[in-house]
This record gives structure tokens, sequence and C-alpha cells, in this order.
């Protein structure tokens, strides 16, 4: 499965606010076998939020955005999204009953707006904060509060499945333009994906569903490599 992150925020862009939501869900998503192709960021205007999420949820298996929930001025993720779809907002009885049920908030006591999804989603329940998430086609709509976002997401994890890729990391004690020839030899014998992210150390990652291969190409990397004393 191939998935699209769209982050939404002026803070993201600013670098008010660290984009740690595109790298927890990267990460899990990588662990359940999903392969994450694009991370988006995009300001609170609605034309840029519409437009990314119809391009991608057009090119990728799934589309997850996270950021501007809510009822106040500047969360304008929901009626993005149902742009996007070409459906109209409309207010969800079921996220409604959810809140006032199991969240602990009255239909009096919600800011007007905070229910407000796309027609015919399905509403993605916030068991962490308020405003409810949802999913429609391709699309799934998650708060931008770490917490919330990450609770709203184990609800939906099982839908974002794959080969799981098996990963193991060689740190060296070489200059990255020495390795060249080496890294690419590494990835033609082996058939595995590999990395290199230079450092006090070089850190080779390699990558495959495949974990013999993965076992067996570390194990070439180290024996024709030096490798750094901080790992062994």
């Amino acid at each position: 499965m191939n998935v699209a992150l769209v982050s939404v925020g002026d803070e993201l862009l600013s670098g008010d606010t660290v984009n740690t939501n595109a790298a927890w869900l990267g990460e899990r998503l990588t662990k359940r076998g999903a392969s994450v192709e694009r991370v988006t960021v995009v300001p609170d205007r609605v034309a840029d939020i519409a437009r990314i999420v119809n391009e991608h949820a057009a090119e990728y298996d799934a589309v997850i955005v996270t950021g501007g929930l809510g009822p106040t001025h500047d969360d304008l993720t929901m009626e993005a999204v149902a742009a996007a779809v070409g459906q109209p907002l409309e207010r969800s009885e079921k996220a409604l009953e959810w809140l006032d049920e199991n969240g602990g908030y009255s239909r009096s006591e919600l800011t007007k707006g905070t229910a407000d999804l796309p027609a015919g989603s399905r509403p993605l329940h916030n068991t962490v904060g308020v405003a409810p998430g949802c999913a429609i086609e391709n699309i799934y709509v998650l708060p931008g509060v770490p917490a919330e976002m990450q609770a709203m997401f184990e609800s939906i994890a099982d839908v974002f499945e794959g080969e799981p890729r098996h990963v193991e990391s060689v740190t060296l004690d070489e200059p990255e333009s020495a390795l060249v020839d080496r890294l690419q030899e590494l990835q033609e014998r082996f058939e595995v994906k590999v990395g290199s992210y230079p450092g006090e150390n070089v850190r080779v990652k390699i990558e495959s569903t495949d974990r013999a291969a993965v076992e067996r190409a570390a194990g070439w990397l180290r024996e024709n490599g030096i490798v750094a004393k901080t790992e062994s």
C-alpha cells in the first residue's frame, strides 16, 4: 500500500512547530508494511489543502491528512477535504452522539461546527480530545495534536498493511564518497534497498521484505567495510 501524508498548518511552514506527526506516521506505517511515498506540508488555505488532497487521493492508495480540525477560524481541513471529494459539510449525528455518550460533552457545550464533517464520511472518534476526524473514500483525516493523532491512528491502523520490511543498519568509519561503488554493488548483489546517512560516521540502512537478504547484505558490508567502533 502506497500512502501520502498531508500536514496542514502555517505553523509548520514557518518553523514554529516541528512536524513530528509525519515522522511518527512514517515510522508506524513502515512497520506495518505500508510505503510512505510523499509528505506534503500545506498552509491553512482551503484551496491549497483541497488541491493537494485531491491530487494525492488519485495517485496513492491512501492519504492521511493531519491538522486543522476544530471549530476555530483557522481550522479549515474538513471544509477543504469536503471540497476535494465534492461533498458539502454537514453536522455528523454519529459524532455528536459519541461525544455525548463517551466523550463527556453535551451538544450544548460544543462550539458550533465541532462535528461538521464531509457528507458521506465516517467519523473517527477522538478519545483524547474533542474534534473528530473522518474517513471518506481513501482519505483519512486526523487531528494535529500529536497525542490525539496517535490515538486516532491506532483506531484505523489495520487499514494500512503490506508485506513487512526488515531493516538492519551498519555503521562504517569511512567517508561516504569512498563507499559509492560498494553500496551500488551491495544493492545489486542482494536486491535490497540501501540508504546512507553521513555524520560522525556513515550509517548504512539496508531494507527488504526478505529478512535473509538483509542479513546477508549486512554481513557482506561488515566484511567489506571498516566498521565503526561505535557498532562493535
